[in-house]
């Protein structure tokens, strides 16, 4: 490794370390486990959004608020409905209609964009406000973006790094689950037992 590759690598994680662990984003964890606790206790659901690896994200954490935290969480990252509702809503408007058919009275709603501007996640946010379902969005980029007005708890990254901001929503994703739990060592399994035999 050369001393300019060495620098980049420094300055790389270095700058993760000033972007995600700050003073703030604590309390924002803490809220956030609080808002989906009051969701499971209430027998509702989070509802996870995002585009293109912010997608990815949502799934990731929809799956292990469900499985791990105990709290029901599922995206509408099927490839049917989105290409249905694209195709007769427009792009802009699908997460808002899967919302629209899909959102209970309790629910909560987590939209994931680095940008905080994509017209679909937007939107999507509008049609939540308006409904009386609080938004979390994890958002990067310039502070004040659509996304982030108005949501009830926002995770914001000062960067437009793509792959920082994706990761560090991540980490804030992945750390409240954890401090959900209680823990950041647990089983995922409910036995030692290999279901391949």
């Amino acid at each position: 490794m050369t001393q300019a590759q060495h620098a980049f690598l420094s300055h790389y994680f270095q700058t993760y370390r000033e972007l995600a662990f700050t003073d703030e984003v604590g309390p924002l964890i803490a809220q956030f486990a609080e808002l989906a606790s009051q969701v499971r206790d209430r027998g509702r659901k989070l509802i996870f959004a995002g585009n293109g690896a912010s997608a990815s994200l949502a799934e990731h954490g929809a799956v292990d608020f469900t499985k791990q935290g105990k709290t029901r969480a599922v995206t509408f990252h099927d490839t049917n409905l989105i290409t249905c509702f694209a195709n007769d809503y427009g792009y802009d408007h699908w997460m808002a209609k899967a919302l629209e058919h899909h959102a209970d009275d309790g629910d909560a709603v987590v939209l994931i964009s680095v940008s905080g501007r994509s017209p679909s996640v937007v939107n999507a946010a509008k049609y939540a406000h308006a409904n009386n379902l609080p938004v979390v969005a994890f958002t990067g980029r310039d502070t004040g973006s659509p996304l982030a007005q108005g949501a009830l708890i926002n995770f914001h990254v000062e960067s437009h790094a793509y792959n920082i901001v994706e990761c560090i929503h991540a980490i804030w994703l992945t750390a409240t689950i954890d401090y959900l739990i209680g823990s950041a060592v647990y089983e995922t399994r409910a036995d030692d037992t290999d279901p391949a035999g």
